[in-house]
Protein backbone atom coordinates (compact mmCIF):
# COMPACT_ATOMS: atom_id res chain seq x y z
CA UNK A 1 0.00 0.00 0.00
CA UNK A 2 1.27 3.20 -0.53
CA UNK A 3 1.92 5.99 1.47
CA UNK A 4 0.37 9.47 2.13
CA UNK A 5 3.08 11.12 0.54
CA UNK A 6 3.62 8.77 -1.87
CA UNK A 7 0.11 8.83 -3.23
CA UNK A 8 0.05 12.51 -3.15
CA UNK A 9 3.18 12.74 -5.14
CA UNK A 10 1.19 10.82 -7.63
CA UNK A 11 -1.88 13.21 -7.45
CA UNK A 12 -4.18 10.36 -6.27
CA UNK A 13 -6.09 12.60 -3.82
CA UNK A 14 -8.02 14.98 -4.94
CA UNK A 15 -7.93 16.41 -8.78
CA UNK A 16 -11.31 16.13 -10.94
CA UNK A 17 -10.87 18.80 -13.30
CA UNK A 18 -8.11 19.27 -15.34
CA UNK A 19 -7.01 22.52 -17.20
CA UNK A 20 -5.69 22.39 -20.64
CA UNK A 21 -2.51 23.36 -22.02
CA UNK A 22 -0.23 22.78 -19.61
CA UNK A 23 3.19 22.61 -20.97
CA UNK A 24 5.20 21.08 -18.12
CA UNK A 25 8.16 19.37 -20.12
CA UNK A 26 9.03 22.62 -21.06
CA UNK A 27 8.77 24.32 -17.24
CA UNK A 28 5.74 26.62 -18.60
CA UNK A 29 2.84 27.08 -16.62
CA UNK A 30 0.32 26.50 -19.56
CA UNK A 31 2.48 29.01 -21.64
CA UNK A 32 -1.35 30.19 -22.47
CA UNK A 33 -3.05 33.55 -22.23
CA UNK A 34 -0.33 35.17 -19.75
CA UNK A 35 0.53 38.69 -19.73
CA UNK A 36 0.56 40.21 -23.78
CA UNK A 37 -0.49 36.78 -24.69
CA UNK A 38 -2.17 36.54 -27.81
CA UNK A 39 -5.45 34.15 -29.37
CA UNK A 40 -8.66 32.97 -27.42
CA UNK A 41 -8.66 31.97 -23.75
CA UNK A 42 -8.62 28.08 -23.12
CA UNK A 43 -11.50 26.26 -22.25
CA UNK A 44 -13.55 26.95 -18.72
CA UNK A 45 -11.98 24.32 -16.08
CA UNK A 46 -15.48 24.89 -14.43
CA UNK A 47 -17.56 22.70 -15.49
CA UNK A 48 -20.78 24.45 -14.82
CA UNK A 49 -23.99 24.76 -16.98
CA UNK A 50 -23.86 28.25 -18.60
CA UNK A 51 -26.52 29.82 -16.75
CA UNK A 52 -25.13 28.64 -13.62
CA UNK A 53 -21.88 30.49 -13.89
CA UNK A 54 -21.64 33.84 -12.26
CA UNK A 55 -21.35 37.08 -13.81
CA UNK A 56 -19.15 39.69 -13.66
CA UNK A 57 -20.55 42.52 -11.75
CA UNK A 58 -23.83 41.16 -11.11
CA UNK A 59 -23.05 40.14 -7.45
CA UNK A 60 -23.09 42.72 -4.50
CA UNK A 61 -19.82 43.54 -2.60
CA UNK A 62 -19.46 42.25 1.00
CA UNK A 63 -16.84 42.51 3.90
CA UNK A 64 -16.10 39.68 5.72
CA UNK A 65 -17.89 40.63 9.28
CA UNK A 66 -15.54 41.39 12.42
CA UNK A 67 -15.07 39.10 15.32
CA UNK A 68 -16.39 40.40 19.50
CA UNK A 69 -14.00 38.88 21.84
CA UNK A 70 -15.82 36.95 24.54
CA UNK A 71 -13.46 38.34 27.11
CA UNK A 72 -11.56 41.00 27.74
CA UNK A 73 -9.19 42.23 30.63
CA UNK A 74 -6.00 43.05 31.75
CA UNK A 75 -3.08 40.75 32.90
CA UNK A 76 -1.36 40.73 36.55
CA UNK A 77 0.95 43.03 35.12
CA UNK A 78 -1.41 45.44 33.37
CA UNK A 79 -1.51 44.37 29.85
CA UNK A 80 -4.74 44.23 27.94
CA UNK A 81 -5.61 40.83 26.73
CA UNK A 82 -8.92 39.77 24.43
CA UNK A 83 -10.00 36.12 24.14
CA UNK A 84 -12.02 35.24 21.03
CA UNK A 85 -13.05 31.90 19.81
CA UNK A 86 -13.38 30.16 16.38
CA UNK A 87 -14.59 26.81 15.15
CA UNK A 88 -13.29 25.08 11.85
CA UNK A 89 -16.68 23.75 10.41
CA UNK A 90 -18.48 22.84 7.17
CA UNK A 91 -20.98 25.88 5.38
CA UNK A 92 -22.22 26.56 2.14
CA UNK A 93 -21.60 29.43 -0.13
CA UNK A 94 -23.18 30.91 -2.92
CA UNK A 95 -20.88 31.05 -5.73
CA UNK A 96 -22.71 29.86 -8.79
CA UNK A 97 -25.81 31.42 -9.88
CA UNK A 98 -27.74 28.02 -9.20
CA UNK A 99 -26.66 25.12 -6.92
CA UNK A 100 -24.35 26.27 -3.60
CA UNK A 101 -20.74 24.63 -2.65
CA UNK A 102 -19.91 23.30 0.40
CA UNK A 103 -16.51 25.03 2.00
CA UNK A 104 -14.47 24.60 5.50
CA UNK A 105 -14.41 27.64 6.95
CA UNK A 106 -13.83 29.23 10.17
CA UNK A 107 -17.18 29.71 11.79
CA UNK A 108 -18.32 27.73 8.77
CA UNK A 109 -17.99 30.75 5.96
CA UNK A 110 -15.41 32.62 3.98
CA UNK A 111 -13.55 34.54 3.77
CA UNK A 112 -13.42 33.33 7.92
CA UNK A 113 -14.68 36.17 10.59
CA UNK A 114 -11.84 39.20 10.43
CA UNK A 115 -9.84 40.28 13.61
CA UNK A 116 -8.72 43.41 14.57
CA UNK A 117 -6.59 44.08 17.21
CA UNK A 118 -5.33 47.14 19.11
CA UNK A 119 -0.96 47.19 19.25
CA UNK A 120 0.02 45.89 22.59
CA UNK A 121 -3.00 43.87 23.41
CA UNK A 122 -2.33 40.06 24.07
CA UNK A 123 -4.83 37.46 22.38
CA UNK A 124 -5.87 34.36 23.01
CA UNK A 125 -7.55 32.26 19.43
CA UNK A 126 -9.52 29.65 20.49
CA UNK A 127 -9.56 27.16 17.52
CA UNK A 128 -12.04 24.42 17.94
CA UNK A 129 -12.01 21.49 14.72
CA UNK A 130 -15.34 20.64 14.41
CA UNK A 131 -14.92 19.44 10.65
CA UNK A 132 -15.92 15.57 9.16
CA UNK A 133 -13.01 13.27 9.87
CA UNK A 134 -12.68 13.10 5.83
CA UNK A 135 -11.57 15.80 4.04
CA UNK A 136 -13.50 18.14 1.32
CA UNK A 137 -11.27 17.09 -1.49
CA UNK A 138 -8.84 14.20 -0.37
CA UNK A 139 -9.49 10.88 1.28
CA UNK A 140 -7.05 12.03 4.74
CA UNK A 141 -8.29 13.19 8.00
CA UNK A 142 -9.27 16.71 7.73
CA UNK A 143 -6.16 17.94 10.23
CA UNK A 144 -5.51 21.64 10.18
CA UNK A 145 -2.90 23.69 11.68
CA UNK A 146 -3.59 27.67 11.88
CA UNK A 147 -0.67 30.35 10.95
CA UNK A 148 -1.36 34.30 11.62
CA UNK A 149 0.99 34.92 9.04
CA UNK A 150 2.65 38.01 10.08
CA UNK A 151 3.00 37.49 13.33
CA UNK A 152 6.30 37.16 15.23
CA UNK A 153 4.85 34.46 17.50
CA UNK A 154 6.20 31.75 19.61
CA UNK A 155 7.17 28.71 17.55
CA UNK A 156 4.34 26.30 19.02
CA UNK A 157 1.56 29.11 17.85
CA UNK A 158 3.30 29.93 14.41
CA UNK A 159 1.27 27.41 12.43
CA UNK A 160 4.31 24.72 12.34
CA UNK A 161 3.17 22.52 9.56
CA UNK A 162 3.33 19.24 11.73
CA UNK A 163 0.95 20.68 14.23
CA UNK A 164 -2.10 19.36 13.85
CA UNK A 165 -5.12 19.88 15.41
CA UNK A 166 -7.27 16.73 14.84
CA UNK A 167 -11.00 16.79 13.97
CA UNK A 168 -12.61 16.96 17.78
CA UNK A 169 -9.64 18.63 19.20
CA UNK A 170 -8.85 22.19 19.39
CA UNK A 171 -5.81 24.73 20.05
CA UNK A 172 -5.34 28.22 22.04
CA UNK A 173 -2.82 29.88 20.03
CA UNK A 174 -1.25 33.19 21.71
CA UNK A 175 -0.63 36.35 19.26
CA UNK A 176 1.80 38.79 20.97
CA UNK A 177 0.70 41.74 18.83
CA UNK A 178 3.53 43.64 19.59
CA UNK A 179 4.49 44.58 16.27
CA UNK A 180 3.70 48.30 14.32
CA UNK A 181 0.24 48.41 12.69
CA UNK A 182 -0.03 45.79 9.76
CA UNK A 183 -2.62 43.61 7.87
CA UNK A 184 -2.04 39.64 8.79
CA UNK A 185 -4.21 37.00 7.93
CA UNK A 186 -4.53 33.84 9.43
CA UNK A 187 -5.44 30.37 7.25
CA UNK A 188 -4.37 26.57 7.33
CA UNK A 189 -1.19 25.47 7.51
CA UNK A 190 -1.47 21.37 7.43
CA UNK A 191 1.89 19.90 5.78
CA UNK A 192 1.35 18.25 2.61
CA UNK A 193 -2.59 19.66 2.13
CA UNK A 194 -2.35 23.26 2.78
CA UNK A 195 -3.31 24.33 -0.80
CA UNK A 196 -6.44 21.98 -0.17
CA UNK A 197 -7.34 23.40 3.26
CA UNK A 198 -6.63 27.05 1.78
CA UNK A 199 -8.42 25.90 -1.30
CA UNK A 200 -11.45 24.67 0.75
CA UNK A 201 -12.24 28.08 2.68
CA UNK A 202 -9.74 28.06 5.34
CA UNK A 203 -8.59 31.77 4.99
CA UNK A 204 -9.56 35.22 7.05
CA UNK A 205 -7.69 38.75 7.51
CA UNK A 206 -6.42 40.00 10.89
CA UNK A 207 -5.49 43.38 11.66
CA UNK A 208 -3.58 44.76 14.00
CA UNK A 209 -4.16 48.85 14.64
CA UNK A 210 -2.45 51.70 16.45
CA UNK A 211 -2.98 55.55 16.85
CA UNK A 212 -0.55 56.41 14.34
CA UNK A 213 -2.18 53.95 11.42
CA UNK A 214 -5.05 55.76 12.55
CA UNK A 215 -4.79 59.19 12.31
CA UNK A 216 -2.51 58.70 9.21
CA UNK A 217 -4.57 56.76 6.84
CA UNK A 218 -8.48 55.72 6.10
CA UNK A 219 -10.24 53.88 8.71
CA UNK A 220 -13.93 52.52 8.68
CA UNK A 221 -15.92 52.86 5.94
CA UNK A 222 -13.32 53.96 3.83
CA UNK A 223 -10.83 51.13 5.41
CA UNK A 224 -11.52 47.87 3.15
CA UNK A 225 -9.93 44.55 3.20
CA UNK A 226 -10.22 43.23 -0.55
CA UNK A 227 -9.02 39.40 -0.87
CA UNK A 228 -9.00 38.17 -3.60
CA UNK A 229 -9.05 34.50 -5.27
CA UNK A 230 -10.10 32.29 -7.47
CA UNK A 231 -12.00 29.09 -8.15
CA UNK A 232 -13.25 26.36 -10.32
CA UNK A 233 -16.65 24.69 -9.60
CA UNK A 234 -18.10 20.93 -10.67
CA UNK A 235 -20.96 20.85 -12.63
CA UNK A 236 -22.98 20.74 -8.98
CA UNK A 237 -21.28 23.60 -7.90
CA UNK A 238 -19.17 21.81 -5.72
CA UNK A 239 -15.47 22.74 -5.89
CA UNK A 240 -13.31 21.33 -8.22
CA UNK A 241 -9.21 20.74 -7.23
CA UNK A 242 -6.83 19.78 -9.99
CA UNK A 243 -2.85 21.09 -9.34
CA UNK A 244 -1.85 20.05 -12.31
CA UNK A 245 1.31 17.60 -11.30
CA UNK A 246 1.92 19.86 -8.50
CA UNK A 247 2.40 22.79 -10.81
CA UNK A 248 -0.30 24.59 -9.58
CA UNK A 249 -4.29 25.20 -9.85
CA UNK A 250 -5.74 28.04 -11.87
CA UNK A 251 -9.21 28.42 -11.48
CA UNK A 252 -11.78 30.80 -13.79
CA UNK A 253 -13.99 32.48 -11.05
CA UNK A 254 -12.21 35.06 -9.25
CA UNK A 255 -13.71 36.16 -6.22
CA UNK A 256 -13.09 39.21 -3.76
CA UNK A 257 -13.96 38.08 -0.10
CA UNK A 258 -16.25 35.49 -1.29
CA UNK A 259 -18.07 37.01 -3.90
CA UNK A 260 -17.14 36.49 -7.64
CA UNK A 261 -16.93 39.97 -9.04
CA UNK A 262 -19.07 42.19 -7.19
CA UNK A 263 -19.81 45.72 -7.62
CA UNK A 264 -18.94 48.04 -4.47
CA UNK A 265 -20.51 51.21 -4.17
CA UNK A 266 -18.03 53.80 -3.22
CA UNK A 267 -18.83 57.73 -1.98
CA UNK A 268 -16.36 60.44 -3.66
CA UNK A 269 -13.52 59.85 -1.11
CA UNK A 270 -10.35 58.47 -0.69
CA UNK A 271 -10.34 54.55 -0.14
CA UNK A 272 -7.77 52.60 1.25
CA UNK A 273 -7.63 49.02 0.28
CA UNK A 274 -6.10 46.22 2.02
CA UNK A 275 -5.21 43.74 -0.67
CA UNK A 276 -4.60 39.98 0.18
CA UNK A 277 -3.99 37.50 -2.40
CA UNK A 278 -5.51 34.62 -1.11
CA UNK A 279 -5.02 32.37 -4.28
CA UNK A 280 -3.00 29.22 -3.55
CA UNK A 281 -1.29 29.58 -6.86
CA UNK A 282 -2.28 32.86 -9.45
CA UNK A 283 -0.44 36.10 -8.66
CA UNK A 284 -2.35 39.17 -10.23
CA UNK A 285 -0.99 42.42 -11.96
CA UNK A 286 -3.99 44.97 -10.61
CA UNK A 287 -4.67 47.93 -12.42
CA UNK A 288 -8.04 50.57 -12.74
CA UNK A 289 -10.05 51.03 -16.50
CA UNK A 290 -9.32 54.61 -15.95
CA UNK A 291 -5.41 54.34 -15.92
CA UNK A 292 -5.64 56.22 -12.48
CA UNK A 293 -3.03 55.73 -9.96
CA UNK A 294 -3.12 53.54 -7.17
CA UNK A 295 -0.70 55.28 -3.73
CA UNK A 296 1.18 52.38 -1.69
CA UNK A 297 0.93 53.44 1.65
CA UNK A 298 1.50 49.89 3.27
CA UNK A 299 3.35 46.69 2.47
CA UNK A 300 2.84 42.96 4.06
CA UNK A 301 4.39 44.25 7.59
CA UNK A 302 3.20 47.63 8.09
CA UNK A 303 2.93 51.41 6.28
CA UNK A 304 5.74 52.55 3.71
CA UNK A 305 7.65 55.61 4.72
CA UNK A 306 7.22 56.97 1.08
CA UNK A 307 3.97 56.53 -0.60
CA UNK A 308 4.55 55.73 -4.31
CA UNK A 309 1.88 56.15 -7.18
CA UNK A 310 1.32 53.39 -9.15
CA UNK A 311 -0.67 52.75 -12.59
CA UNK A 312 -0.32 48.51 -11.52
CA UNK A 313 1.72 46.48 -9.33
CA UNK A 314 2.71 42.81 -9.49
CA UNK A 315 1.29 40.57 -6.22
CA UNK A 316 1.35 36.90 -5.30
CA UNK A 317 -0.12 35.03 -3.12
CA UNK A 318 -0.11 35.57 0.85
CA UNK A 319 1.69 39.23 0.01
CA UNK A 320 -0.58 41.91 1.02
CA UNK A 321 -0.46 45.99 -0.22
CA UNK A 322 -2.83 48.73 1.13
CA UNK A 323 -3.55 51.59 -1.49
CA UNK A 324 -5.05 54.58 -1.84
CA UNK A 325 -7.81 55.25 -4.25
CA UNK A 326 -9.54 59.13 -4.93
CA UNK A 327 -12.79 58.63 -6.31
CA UNK A 328 -13.34 62.74 -5.64
CA UNK A 329 -13.49 63.46 -9.42
CA UNK A 330 -16.03 60.88 -10.07
CA UNK A 331 -19.63 62.04 -10.10
CA UNK A 332 -22.46 59.45 -8.67
CA UNK A 333 -23.19 56.98 -11.40
CA UNK A 334 -19.69 57.01 -12.69
CA UNK A 335 -17.99 52.96 -12.21
CA UNK A 336 -14.74 51.82 -12.25
CA UNK A 337 -13.35 48.51 -13.06
CA UNK A 338 -10.43 46.83 -11.30
CA UNK A 339 -8.90 44.51 -13.39
CA UNK A 340 -6.19 41.96 -13.73
CA UNK A 341 -3.56 42.17 -16.37
CA UNK A 342 -1.65 39.18 -15.05
CA UNK A 343 1.74 38.19 -14.81
CA UNK A 344 4.07 35.47 -16.92
CA UNK A 345 2.80 32.06 -16.36
CA UNK A 346 -0.67 32.36 -15.13
CA UNK A 347 -3.19 30.37 -16.82
CA UNK A 348 -5.98 32.95 -17.87
CA UNK A 349 -9.58 32.44 -18.89
CA UNK A 350 -12.27 35.05 -20.45
CA UNK A 351 -13.25 36.93 -17.27
CA UNK A 352 -9.65 36.56 -15.28
CA UNK A 353 -8.95 39.71 -16.64
CA UNK A 354 -11.60 41.22 -14.23
CA UNK A 355 -11.72 41.44 -10.82
CA UNK A 356 -14.70 43.73 -9.12
CA UNK A 357 -16.23 47.12 -9.96
CA UNK A 358 -16.63 50.40 -8.21
CA UNK A 359 -19.57 52.50 -8.67
CA UNK A 360 -20.05 56.02 -7.29
CA UNK A 361 -22.62 57.08 -5.49
CA UNK A 362 -23.64 60.57 -3.79
CA UNK A 363 -21.84 61.14 -0.47
CA UNK A 364 -23.42 60.80 2.70
CA UNK A 365 -22.75 60.54 6.34
CA UNK A 366 -20.94 57.05 7.33
CA UNK A 367 -23.29 54.61 9.67
CA UNK A 368 -20.38 54.01 11.63
CA UNK A 369 -18.98 56.96 14.48
CA UNK A 370 -15.22 55.44 13.99
CA UNK A 371 -15.41 56.06 9.71
CA UNK A 372 -12.91 58.31 8.55
CA UNK A 373 -11.53 59.48 4.65
CA UNK A 374 -8.38 61.83 4.62
CA UNK A 375 -8.53 65.07 2.63
CA UNK A 376 -5.80 64.52 0.68
CA UNK A 377 -3.33 61.93 -0.65
CA UNK A 378 -0.20 61.47 1.83
CA UNK A 379 3.74 61.81 0.33
CA UNK A 380 5.48 60.18 3.53
CA UNK A 381 3.87 58.07 6.71
CA UNK A 382 5.33 57.99 10.07
CA UNK A 383 5.68 54.29 11.20
CA UNK A 384 6.44 55.48 14.81
CA UNK A 385 9.59 53.65 17.09
CA UNK A 386 10.47 50.15 16.75
CA UNK A 387 8.18 48.92 19.50
CA UNK A 388 10.88 46.40 20.73
CA UNK A 389 13.46 49.58 20.88
CA UNK A 390 14.11 48.69 24.16
CA UNK A 391 15.11 44.78 23.83
CA UNK A 392 17.73 45.57 20.44
CA UNK A 393 14.91 45.94 17.35
CA UNK A 394 15.49 47.75 14.60
CA UNK A 395 13.81 49.62 12.24
CA UNK A 396 13.21 47.01 9.20
CA UNK A 397 13.68 49.79 6.67
CA UNK A 398 16.62 51.39 8.47
CA UNK A 399 19.11 47.77 8.21
CA UNK A 400 21.87 48.15 6.00
CA UNK A 401 24.17 45.70 4.43
CA UNK A 402 26.50 46.51 6.92
CA UNK A 403 24.80 45.58 9.84
CA UNK A 404 24.61 41.62 8.28
CA UNK A 405 26.72 39.45 10.12
CA UNK A 406 25.89 36.65 7.27
CA UNK A 407 24.70 36.59 4.09
CA UNK A 408 22.83 32.89 2.09
CA UNK A 409 21.29 31.89 -0.71
CA UNK A 410 18.41 29.81 -1.21
CA UNK A 411 18.11 28.77 -4.68
CA UNK A 412 14.68 27.49 -5.56
CA UNK A 413 14.19 25.03 -8.29
CA UNK A 414 12.46 21.63 -9.20
CA UNK A 415 13.99 18.25 -9.04
CA UNK A 416 13.00 14.45 -9.69
CA UNK A 417 9.38 16.05 -9.69
CA UNK A 418 9.42 18.04 -6.27
CA UNK A 419 9.97 21.48 -5.69
CA UNK A 420 13.20 22.20 -3.37
CA UNK A 421 15.13 24.81 -1.66
CA UNK A 422 19.17 24.31 -2.10
CA UNK A 423 18.36 20.71 -3.04
CA UNK A 424 16.28 20.35 0.06
CA UNK A 425 12.47 19.55 0.88
CA UNK A 426 10.12 19.44 4.22
CA UNK A 427 10.77 15.09 3.97
CA UNK A 428 14.48 16.05 4.98
CA UNK A 429 13.35 18.39 7.64
CA UNK A 430 11.06 15.55 8.89
CA UNK A 431 13.60 12.68 8.24
CA UNK A 432 15.72 14.70 10.38
CA UNK A 433 13.84 14.69 13.31
CA UNK A 434 12.96 18.05 12.74
CA UNK A 435 16.32 19.32 13.35
CA UNK A 436 18.07 19.97 10.12
CA UNK A 437 17.86 23.48 9.49
CA UNK A 438 18.77 25.84 7.02
CA UNK A 439 20.36 28.53 9.01
CA UNK A 440 20.43 29.48 13.12
CA UNK A 441 20.94 33.05 13.50
CA UNK A 442 20.79 34.29 17.47
CA UNK A 443 17.99 36.61 18.54
CA UNK A 444 18.32 40.17 17.13
CA UNK A 445 21.11 39.30 14.58
CA UNK A 446 21.18 40.45 11.35
CA UNK A 447 21.35 38.93 8.03
CA UNK A 448 21.20 39.04 4.24
CA UNK A 449 19.17 36.89 2.16
CA UNK A 450 19.03 36.39 -1.54
CA UNK A 451 16.11 34.19 -3.04
CA UNK A 452 17.76 32.68 -6.59
CA UNK A 453 14.38 31.18 -8.83
CA UNK A 454 17.03 28.83 -10.61
CA UNK A 455 13.40 26.82 -11.96
CA UNK A 456 12.83 28.66 -15.05
CA UNK A 457 9.32 29.40 -16.44
CA UNK A 458 8.12 29.55 -12.93
CA UNK A 459 7.49 32.31 -10.18
CA UNK A 460 7.49 32.24 -6.75
CA UNK A 461 6.40 34.62 -3.76
CA UNK A 462 8.55 32.91 -0.94
CA UNK A 463 7.58 33.67 2.90
CA UNK A 464 10.22 33.55 5.79
CA UNK A 465 7.71 33.13 8.65
CA UNK A 466 8.85 35.57 12.01
CA UNK A 467 11.05 38.72 10.42
CA UNK A 468 9.93 41.44 8.52
CA UNK A 469 12.37 41.91 5.62
CA UNK A 470 13.74 45.02 3.70
CA UNK A 471 14.43 44.10 -0.07
CA UNK A 472 17.40 46.11 -0.98
CA UNK A 473 18.23 44.67 -4.71
CA UNK A 474 16.64 42.74 -7.72
CA UNK A 475 18.67 41.16 -10.76
CA UNK A 476 16.02 43.17 -12.59
CA UNK A 477 14.63 46.43 -12.39
CA UNK A 478 17.82 48.31 -12.58
CA UNK A 479 18.85 46.38 -9.70
CA UNK A 480 16.44 48.36 -7.71
CA UNK A 481 13.39 46.86 -5.53
CA UNK A 482 9.86 47.39 -7.87
CA UNK A 483 8.20 50.96 -6.71
CA UNK A 484 5.27 49.25 -4.62
CA UNK A 485 7.74 47.19 -2.76
CA UNK A 486 9.79 50.33 -0.67
CA UNK A 487 7.98 48.69 2.76
CA UNK A 488 8.68 45.93 5.43
CA UNK A 489 7.56 42.61 3.63
CA UNK A 490 7.48 38.84 4.55
CA UNK A 491 6.64 37.36 1.35
CA UNK A 492 9.02 37.63 -1.83
CA UNK A 493 8.04 37.68 -5.10
CA UNK A 494 10.95 35.74 -6.79
CA UNK A 495 9.94 36.08 -11.01
CA UNK A 496 11.15 33.86 -13.38
CA UNK A 497 15.22 34.10 -13.14
CA UNK A 498 14.81 36.79 -10.92
CA UNK A 499 16.73 36.67 -7.77
CA UNK A 500 15.53 39.21 -4.65
CA UNK A 501 17.80 39.86 -2.04
CA UNK A 502 16.84 40.78 1.31
CA UNK A 503 17.87 42.19 4.79
CA UNK A 504 15.57 40.89 8.07
CA UNK A 505 16.81 40.94 11.51
CA UNK A 506 15.96 38.21 13.59
CA UNK A 507 13.29 39.86 16.28
CA UNK A 508 11.49 37.47 18.55
CA UNK A 509 10.05 40.49 20.86
CA UNK A 510 10.91 39.01 24.76
CA UNK A 511 11.25 35.49 24.03
CA UNK A 512 14.02 33.17 22.85
CA UNK A 513 13.20 31.88 19.41
CA UNK A 514 13.35 28.69 18.27
CA UNK A 515 11.81 27.10 14.64
CA UNK A 516 10.57 28.78 11.93
CA UNK A 517 9.84 27.78 8.61
CA UNK A 518 10.67 29.23 4.80
CA UNK A 519 8.31 27.77 1.71
CA UNK A 520 6.58 29.36 -1.35
CA UNK A 521 3.74 30.56 -1.38
CA UNK A 522 2.06 29.16 -4.49
CA UNK A 523 0.65 26.54 -1.97
CA UNK A 524 0.90 23.73 -4.36
CA UNK A 525 4.66 23.70 -4.28
CA UNK A 526 4.69 23.95 -0.57
CA UNK A 527 2.97 21.06 -0.19
CA UNK A 528 5.31 19.11 -2.91
CA UNK A 529 7.71 19.94 -1.39
CA UNK A 530 9.24 23.53 -0.97
CA UNK A 531 9.22 24.27 2.68
CA UNK A 532 12.69 24.14 4.86
CA UNK A 533 13.70 25.66 8.25
CA UNK A 534 15.58 27.86 10.04
CA UNK A 535 16.09 28.24 13.95
CA UNK A 536 16.64 32.08 16.31
CA UNK A 537 19.30 30.55 19.13
CA UNK A 538 18.80 27.20 20.43
CA UNK A 539 16.94 24.41 18.44
CA UNK A 540 14.94 23.01 21.55
CA UNK A 541 13.52 26.29 23.20
CA UNK A 542 9.78 26.23 22.29
CA UNK A 543 9.37 22.71 20.46
CA UNK A 544 6.48 24.17 17.92
CA UNK A 545 4.60 19.98 18.00
CA UNK A 546 4.98 19.33 21.72
CA UNK A 547 5.47 22.57 23.79
CA UNK A 548 1.50 23.34 23.78
CA UNK A 549 -0.11 20.46 21.46
CA UNK A 550 -4.10 19.93 20.96
CA UNK A 551 -6.54 18.53 23.38
CA UNK A 552 -9.54 17.33 23.12
CA UNK A 553 -12.66 19.35 22.62
CA UNK A 554 -14.33 19.22 25.82
CA UNK A 555 -17.56 21.85 25.52
CA UNK A 556 -20.18 21.87 23.50
CA UNK A 557 -20.69 24.24 20.33
CA UNK A 558 -22.16 27.50 21.09
CA UNK A 559 -20.14 27.43 24.63
CA UNK A 560 -18.29 30.40 23.22
CA UNK A 561 -20.76 32.25 21.50
CA UNK A 562 -19.39 34.52 18.19
CA UNK A 563 -20.48 37.57 17.92
CA UNK A 564 -19.82 40.29 15.42
CA UNK A 565 -19.51 43.62 14.62
CA UNK A 566 -22.71 45.22 13.20
CA UNK A 567 -21.81 45.14 9.33
CA UNK A 568 -21.96 48.35 6.90
CA UNK A 569 -24.87 48.27 4.46
CA UNK A 570 -24.78 45.69 1.68
CA UNK A 571 -22.30 46.84 -1.49
CA UNK A 572 -20.15 49.55 0.66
Amino acid sequence: MKSRREALKLGLLGGVVAVTGLQQGAGLVGGVHAEGAEGPAPASPSTLAANNMPVPYRAVFKRPPELVPYETGLDPDGQPFARYSLSQRLGQAQIASGPSTTLAGYNGIFPGPSIQVQQGTRTEVRISNRLPAQGLLYSDPFNTVTHLHGSASLPQYDGYANDRTAPGRIKNYHYPNWQAARTLWYHDHNHMLTAQGVYSGLAALYTITNSLEREQLPQGEFDVPILVSDVMLNADGSLGYNDNGHAGLWGDIIMVNGVPWPTMKVKPRIYRFRFLVGSITRSYRFSLSTGDPFYVVGTDAGMTPTVQAVSSWRQGTAERYEVLIDFRKYKPGQSVELRNLSNKNNVNFANTGKVMKFEVVADAPSPRPESRSITSIPTTLDPGEHPTKAEGGLDTMSLTPDMAVARRTLRVRREGGEWTINGDTWDDVEKSGFRKCFANPQRNQVEEWTIVNESGGWFHPVHIHLIDGKIIGRNTNGGKPFAWENGPKDVFYAGENEAVTVLMQFDTGKHEGGRYMVHCHNLVHEDHDMMVQFAVGDLENNDPITSDAPVVENTPEGAFASTYKPSYPAGT
